[in-house]
């Protein structure tokens, strides 16, 4: 199978799954499977970044080991921690045991007492997982630094049993909000690809797949109304999930057709795609009514 077949064949698995693809994204996932390299996806909030890792792990019909970064994330929550209750009650059985101190400190510090971490647990695992680092800029610059001997050689070290050598590679997707700008070092271990919000057309594929009971008017109503709504001067743009939101919410509402239903109900309905208060304030009944008239 040539590239260009090879790409077609993973947008249609992934449609399959429910995932549409663009063509670049199924070219950098079919790259990245190749090369067994990570994937770094960047982009705006609610772009479907995440969802990527998901259906990943369903089309090689494998899980997903989920590290959510965050402000202050070290190693410890991140790799592995010892089990110190055990490790104590383990001391006090062998008080009395006649074997040398180092023996009895080498079982202690044994993967018996060890608590797995995701990064951990996604290279010991007999059978390749997909590993999901997710939202890697929230974490400060250290522990980037920190990920570095896993990206580039699937290895992790601990202090008391040495460097752990990947059982199975993982599947690496990385994923960026772009709210600081990630090292150099990080994104030469990596492929790249930037995932940006749908266009008219593949959001409403999107919609269509996911909630194929929604009327095809309303469908493309609802998008083009997301569309718009993401141009105003929002705090939180609405992403993907939240377009799907807002359609089951119409459908539960018996809403078929924006310009049958009162602003009222549009508004209340809008809690699904903006969540925050000032995108609430700033979307008034008169810019319900002008974008509803212009779907």
């Amino acid at each position: 199978m040539d590239r260009m077949h090879a790409v077609i064949e993973l947008q249609r698995r992934l449609r399959e799954l429910g995932y549409i693809a663009e063509r670049p994204l199924a070219a950098a996932l079919l790259l990245m499977q190749e090369l067994g390299r990570p994937l770094l996806l960047e982009g705006e909030a609610g772009a479907g970044k995440t969802e990527v890792a998901k259906v990943l792990a369903r089309l090689h019909a494998t899980d997903c080991v989920r590290l959510q970064c965050y402000e202050g994330l070290d190693e410890h929550a991140a790799l592995y921690e010892w089990n110190y209750q055990r490790q104590l009650l383990a001391i006090r059985l062998l008080e009395h045991d006649p074997r040398p101190l180092k023996e009895k400190e080498a079982g202690i510090f044994s993967e018996t007492y060890l608590l797995k971490r995701p990064l951990l647990e996604a290279i010991t695992r007999e059978q390749p997982v997909v590993l999901l680092i997710d939202e890697v800029d929230r974490a400060d610059e250290a522990f980037e630094a920190y990920l570095l001997e896993l990206l580039s050689d699937f290895q992790l070290s601990i202090p008391e049993l040495g460097t752990i050598r990947a059982r199975s590679r993982p599947r690496v997707i990385l994923t960026s909000n772009g709210t600081r700008e990630l090292s150099d070092a990080l994104r030469r271990r990596c492929l790249y690809h930037y995932l940006e919000h749908p266009s008219f057309e593949k959001e409403l594929l999107i919609v269509e797949t996911r909630v194929p009971e929604a009327p095809a008017a309303l469908a493309r109503q609802l998008v083009e109304f997301v569309q718009q709504l993401r141009q105003e001067d929002l705090q939180r743009k609405p992403g993907i999930a939240e377009t799907l939101d807002w359609a089951a919410a119409l459908l539960r509402l018996k809403i078929h057709a924006l310009e049958d239903a009162s602003t009222e109900a549009l508004l209340d309905s809008l809690t699904t795609l903006l969540k925050t208060r000032s995108d609430r304030a700033a979307v008034t009944p008169e810019a319900v009514r002008r974008m509803v008239a212009a779907c």
